[in-house]
């Protein structure tokens, strides 16, 4: 013998699993005494029912047990009606019928009145929240992670960009500074261009004195220009003595041209030297004093007069050496 629970699940299992579709039986009865009216209300009833767990039914109390019963077999009479319906077997088929869907649209009212009160048990017994308390931590916590991992990979591309920047001052720099010992490059190799011009026009010229010097020992037994008297004895020297001081004097000033380009060409050569090794030194250096004491000395290198030994009489600079900044450096340091 089926006990009352038992009863209780065929009976809402049946109205769960009823069909709705099935009552507008428009093939049978056409479309005057179809139900198809019924069936949308058919359906939202059914619904109702599907809300209220099989499982639910073991905790309800035999009160709860009969009436979830009871008002599931009334429900399915009423659809029941509507599939054994007969309109030749009624006196009045039409009055019937729309008793009929009458009685299906207004028994949600009942049966929600009936069945919220469980329904409402098995949804608060449905829910786990020490579940949904685990899941909600769990999702807080990975929010969490996400975001701690998601500001360390920012801080981490922060610092990619800024070791970025500063390999990209450290070589504007750089190119800073090689672009201006280019400069100073041009004009070394310029001036080495000048002194070759030079040099070569000073060895012609070294050349044509010495052919001078030697033709004028004996220039004067040739005929034309043998003198015949004293007058132009005279006349003879003093023309010998004017082409050699011009001869001397194209000599001498070609040999100062080549001269003064040579020094310009090592000065600049110099100066290219100090700003191409500058940013090394200044690398290499741990302090700001130590790097004021480059900056001095590269200062001093390029725009200081240098003494090449190519010209003379060049203003000595009594400037101090790297050595005497340093020492003043480290006695300012321990002051």
């Amino acid at each position: 013998m089926a006990t009352l629970v038992e009863e209780a699940k065929q009976s809402l299992e049946r109205m769960q699993l009823f069909d709705a579709a099935t009552l507008a039986r428009e093939e049978d009865l056409g479309i005057r005494f179809s139900f198809a009216d019924a069936v949308p209300s058919a359906r939202r009833l059914v619904q109702l029912y599907q809300q209220l767990g099989l499982a639910t039914l073991d905790d309800f109390s035999d009160a709860i047990l009969q009436q979830v019963r009871q008002q599931a077999d009334a429900d399915f009479n009423r659809f029941d009606s509507l599939l054994k319906f007969a309109p030749d077997t009624q006196q009045n088929p039409s009055s019937v019928r729309t008793q009929l869907i009458s009685g299906i649209e207004s028994a949600y009212q009942a049966t929600f009145q009936a069945l919220y009160m469980p329904i409402a048990y098995g949804v608060s017994k449905s829910i786990d929240y020490q579940r949904m308390e685990n899941e909600a931590r769990a999702s807080l916590q990975a929010v969490t992670d996400r975001a701690d991992q998601v500001t360390e990979n920012i801080q981490g591309q922060q610092k990619q960009v800024e070791d970025i920047l500063q390999n990209v001052r450290k070589a504007a720099s750089e190119q800073g500074v090689s672009q201006q010992a280019i400069y100073f490059k041009e004009e070394a190799d310029n001036h080495a261009t000048l002194a070759r011009t030079w040099l070569k026009y000073t060895v012609i010229l070294a050349v044509c004195v010495a052919i001078y010097s030697v033709a004028t020992l004996f220039i004067h037994k040739i005929p034309f220009f043998k003198p015949a008297n004293l007058y132009d004895s005279t006349q003879l020297i003093a023309s010998k003595v004017l082409i050699f001081f011009v001869l001397s004097y194209m000599l001498v000033l070609t040999a100062r041209n080549f001269l003064n380009n040579k020094h310009n060409e090592i000065v600049n050569k110099h100066r290219q030297n100090a700003l191409m090794t500058f940013k090394a030194l200044v690398d290499a250096t741990k302090t700001e004093e130590s790097r004021d004491v480059v900056l001095r000395s590269a200062a001093s290198c390029i725009f200081s007069p240098q003494d090449t030994g190519y010209t003379r009489g060049q203003r000595q600079v009594n400037a101090p050496t790297v050595t005497e900044l340093l020492a003043k450096t480290v006695l300012k340091s321990e002051q």
